[in-house]
């Protein structure tokens, strides 16, 4: 009975007090000789809605998604004066980079889950989450049409005076005829738990005495489509899974095994330094995953998937047991039908100006993969940036008129930095000097022409930013920082000069800090690639992969959990029981 009052207060002392389960984590990590410490954050043209009037009313934000952008948005959110509604089919928060983990039993599916209400029921912002989807966006007016996840369906309508949208994306079949009905996705917590089932169904199934060898053949040939990390990582996973847990209890048919990995282009990790991408290749040829490239798929049926090499237009076919597509993501159709509103329906992805509002609107922001910024080109504004930085109207631009408009213009245009970067040069000046010539800086000037000349081809440096969780949560902080702290940025601005209007804008753009990229390649090896071009591949990096993916997690209980479970597989190896 003491041992019982005694388990009571000590679960009850960690529920009430989570902060304390940092040092059994702390613990835990330690053991494999790292410790990870850390908290879990990380032309004007006519609007089609109006800006909420100011006042003394508590402003509506309803925020449509718990994604990655969602969900760092809610965490980050700390003005009190706003009334949230959070608005999602799942009302859960996933750590989707450890999906792969999850499909092989690495991980278990409620160690990377963290539901939404725990993660908004301390702040001291009033939030309320309804378990619903989003199937329509009125912007004009300025609601939102709802329908219940539940069994009956109920639909309602939302006002709201903001509107972020995070919904992410869906999976991109591109139209491929059968994928849909014969092949698993690698998207959400639910796509992992059907894989690890079907994975162990295989197994089941080619252990039945009355099945062929061919047959057996067909049903342990597992495809992977797509040669991106998800893939890479999932191919990796469900080598080890077989190699070290599932031949020890299906010894029978452990010689008939096949992984095979198609990637449309040359190569697999195309985002990543050619050292991975080259050392991942290597790897995947030694374990033997067979590793087909420049091969793309043109149709997918029960039990055959046909794909044409790209180059000679040759045709085959693959017999597969279970195939898992994992190509890139495509835009839902909501945001479709939103985007046809508001005038893009020209575009694939919802555009975003540099501040994550939707243009063409006043009051929408959008975020994570749903949404792409729009940068816009110093060469659309170029006379503007010239007229603002000629203070004196002489018609020429100084050295030193200029380095007093420099800094607006290297926030405002991001692309102007990385510009400067690739061709070595410390600052701007050092580029007008280049067009100029032999000449000392002191001396330079410039009208309007040559400015333009100068400058011609900063735009060429503008990229898209990845989708991926990395950018959705530095968004989702950006955004919460923006809302935290708007009347007094509307009071007094801090962002760079409006060059085509007076005065300047409320907050700095949003500016992505990319923190590096993870690819485990099976083996207890991961290649890493941090910011300054660092690469690292092996064995330490596995352990950097554990820290830094322990610390990421979005509570304290998800982190125990995670860690637990990776303790769980190194001493007991994975779960193979079909559940």
């Amino acid at each position: 009975m003491g041992s019982l009052n005694f388990y009571e207060r000590f679960s009850r002392t960690f529920r009430e007090n989570p902060s304390l389960s940092r040092f059994l984590v702390v613990f835990a990590v330690s053991g494999g000789g790292l410790v990870a410490y850390s908290e879990a954050n990380i032309q004007t043209s006519p609007k089609i809605d109006e800006l909420p009037e100011p006042g003394n009313d508590k402003k509506k934000v309803v925020v449509l998604g718990t994604g990655w952008a969602g969900t760092s948005f809610l965490k980050n959110l700390k003005n009190p004066s706003y009334d949230v509604q959070v608005i999602s089919p799942r009302n859960y928060f996933a750590f989707t980079p450890l999906l792969p983990s999850v499909t092989v039993g690495t991980v278990e599916a409620r160690s990377v889950v963290e539901p939404i209400r725990n993660i908004v029921k301390k702040k001291n912002v009033n939030v309320n989450y309804w378990e619903a989807e989003c199937y329509r966006i009125d912007a004009k007016s300025k609601k939102i049409y709802c329908r219940s996840s539940q069994d009956d369906k109920e639909e309602f309508v939302v006002d709201y005076d903001y509107l972020v949208v995070a919904m992410g994306a869906r999976v991109n079949t591109f139209n491929t005829p059968g994928v849909e009905e014969n092949c698993h996705y690698l998207k959400e917590v639910e796509d992992a738990q059907k894989i690890r089932r079907k994975v162990i169904d295989c197994f089941e199934k080619a252990s039945l005495p009355n099945l062929s060898d061919d047959e057996k053949r067909r049903v342990l040939q597992f495809v992977v489509v797509g040669g991106g990390p998800t893939g890479v990582e999932f191919a990796a996973e469900l080598h080890d899974f077989v190699s070290e847990d599932l031949v020890k209890l299906y010894p029978s048919v452990k010689d008939l095994v096949k992984i095979t990995l198609l990637e449309a282009t040359d190569h697999i990790l195309n985002m990543f330094d050619k050292r991975i991408t080259t050392f991942a290749e290597e790897k995947f040829h030694r374990d033997g995953i067979d590793l087909k490239t420049g091969e793309m798929v043109t149709k997918v049926s029960e039990k055959e998937i046909s794909t044409k090499v790209i180059k000679t237009g040759e045709v085959s076919t693959i017999p597969y047991g279970m195939a898992v597509w994992s190509t890139g993501i495509a835009t839902r159709p909501v945001i479709m039908d939103f985007m046809k509103q508001i005038g893009q329906a020209n575009r694939r992805v919802l555009a975003t100006d540099e501040w994550l509002r939707v243009e063409g609107t006043n009051s929408i922001y959008a975020l994570g993969d749903c949404a792409t910024i729009n940068q816009r080109k110093v060469m659309e504004d170029i006379s503007a940036i010239f007229e603002k930085a000629d203070k004196d109207k002489s018609g020429t631009l100084t050295v030193k008129e200029f380095q007093e408009a420099l800094d607006d213009i290297c926030d405002r245009y991001p692309q102007v930095q990385i510009y400067l970067k690739n061709k070595h040069m410390s600052n701007l000046v050092d580029l007008l000097q280049e067009s100029k010539g032999d000449v000392s800086k002191e001396s330079i000037e410039l009208n309007v022409e040559q400015f333009k000349s100068a400058l011609s081809q900063v735009d060429s440096q503008m990229k898209n930013l990845p989708a991926t969780a990395q950018v959705a949560a530095q968004q989702g902080s950006y955004l919460a920082d923006c809302f935290n702290r708007m009347e007094d940025c509307t009071k007094s601005p801090e962002g760079p000069l409006r060059f085509r209007e007076s005065g300047r804008h409320r907050f700095r753009p949003f500016r992505y800090k990319h923190l590096g990229q993870f690819a485990p390649l099976g083996g207890e090896q991961t290649a890493a690639q941090l910011p300054g071009d660092w690469v690292s591949i092996g064995h330490s990096s596995q352990w950097l992969w554990y820290s830094v993916y322990a610390s990421k997690q979005v509570s304290w209980r998800t982190r125990s959990l995670v860690v637990s479970d990776w303790m769980r597989r190194f001493i007991f190896g994975r779960d193979s029981s079909q559940i």
